[in-house]
């Protein structure tokens, strides 16, 4: 299988995308040297070589969870110039209707 000039030019057009005649030679040429490497891949016996799920075998790994104590308050918010006793005071970002 190879690729046209006409099949870049086609392939141009349903990407929306304007080339020009030697941009096309050149993606015609480029095409087709990804064709032949593809091709190259068929040529290798495959037929003890189990399918991969992913390309990257692992496994989780969990770990237990241990509850920690937080920043407290006062120093969390000590540094903010807007806030109250106990929140930040930010900007409304949601307007109700």
């Amino acid at each position: 299988m190879s690729v046209t000039k006409s099949d870049v030019e086609h392939i141009a057009k349903l990407a929306k995308l304007e080339i020009k005649e030697d941009e096309i030679t050149e993606f015609t040429s480029q095409f087709n040297k990804v064709l032949e490497y593809v091709d190259k891949l068929n040529e290798l016996d495959t037929d003890n070589v189990k399918p991969l799920l992913h390309p990257v075998e692992g496994e989780n790994v969990f770990r237990e969870d241990i509850r920690k104590n937080s920043i407290i308050t006062e120093d969390a918010l000590k540094n903010s110039e807007s806030k109250t006793d106990e929140y930040f005071k930010v900007p409304k970002v949601i307007k109700s209707n």
